[in-house]
């Protein structure tokens, strides 16, 4: 069953490197708080980091992903529970009871930092890889920790398993690769509007220029899981040091760069809306793995392939995004 989860060293690599400095110093980030999304196994690390840095996350877009900790550290509890299959049905309960131990340990930010957060989330009804009921569940897991009037749940597109935009990608009622569709929908700007007030309208042609990153360079040894190169979007205006927002988007399996280019990083929409609204995306990418750590779809990690900690402060990859998010700030 296939599942859509949710260079060189030397001289190159300092290349690399000082490449990523001298973008990063132009940026004028404010790091203060920042938003997240993602699709499938991107929506389950948008959602992990949400919950495990909520004072600093103040709001989460998740397509067809399921709650937090779904997979327990286990990949078979994960394909048995957490993607097309539900079975036995999900305890919401028990998993947000593992995250408020985690939080009475320290593991998360404290939960009380999410009474001001907003959260959008969407699942289509033509999505065959991911079942309603794990979305569904993710609902409701959210419900027990915000206001109901801060989280929108769109589950009545006739969407398949992919981020649905206005005019880009494939066919909306197929999932494949690269796992965007032309929907006549524009999920960025449903998720973004909700999540940010007040926004400018989108721009059809974006000005501004996808900076390329090294992660490693950025993240150190907790990025060795992902990619060397990572992407960001970042407006005209930001690029020339006016203040801008930063927002996060976490691409699916099968859809990191070496699998799909630059698909994810410009096509789903996010950057139209980002041009003018001095809004820098920042597009971490994975890799596949056919040695252990085994991620040969090039998930994000919710499953544990990085360690026990996967879903919490201590997770490499979640640290290893805050670094990079950090370090591209010239503050």
């Amino acid at each position: 069953m296939k599942i859509l989860l949710p260079l060189t060293v030397g001289i190159a690599s300092l290349v690399a490197a000082q490449s990523a400095t001298a973008q990063s110093s132009q940026l004028n980030l404010k790091t203060d708080s920042i938003t997240v999304s993602g699709l499938s196994s991107g929506g389950y690390m948008a959602n992990q980091f949400h919950l495990a840095y909520s004072d600093w996350v103040k709001g989460a877009g998740i397509l067809a992903a399921g709650p937090y900790y779904c997979a327990q550290g286990d990949i078979g509890t994960a394909l048995e529970q957490c993607v097309d299959n539900v079975e036995p049905a999900l305890d919401v309960a028990a998993l947000t009871a593992q995250l408020k131990r985690w939080e009475k340990e320290n593991k998360i930010a404290p939960l009380s930092n999410l009474a001001s957060d907003k959260v959008w989330l969407f699942h289509g009804t033509r999505d065959t890889r991911v079942s309603a009921a794990v979305s569904d569940a993710l609902t409701q897991q959210y419900r027990s920790l915000i206001k109901g009037e801060q989280i929108k749940y769109v589950d009545d597109k006739p969407v398949a398993h992919l981020f649905p935009t206005l005019a880009n990608g494939n066919v909306c009622m197929t999932s494949e690769s690269p796992y965007i569709g032309r929907c006549d929908y524009d999920a960025a700007g449903a998720m973004l509007n909700f999540l940010l007030p007040e926004l400018n309208d989108r721009t059809d042609t974006p000005t501004g220029s996808v900076i390329t990153f090294d992660q490693r360079a950025l993240a150190g040894s907790d990025a060795n899981t992902m990619a060397e190169k990572g992407y960001a979007y970042v407006p005209k205006t930001c690029k020339e040091g006016e203040p801008c927002d930063v927002h996060v988007s976490f691409h699916g399996c099968n859809q990191y760069a070496d699998a799909v280019g630059k698909a994810y990083v410009e096509q789903t929409g996010i950057n139209n809306w980002a041009d003018t609204n001095h809004l820098v995306v920042v597009y971490p990418q994975t890799r596949k793995s056919l040695f252990m750590p085994l991620n040969p779809q090039g998930c994000w990690d919710w499953w544990g392939y990085t360690g026990d900690d996967y879903a919490t402060r201590d997770g490499k990859q979640l640290k290893a995004i805050r670094n990079i998010v950090l370090g591209l700030s010239s503050k």
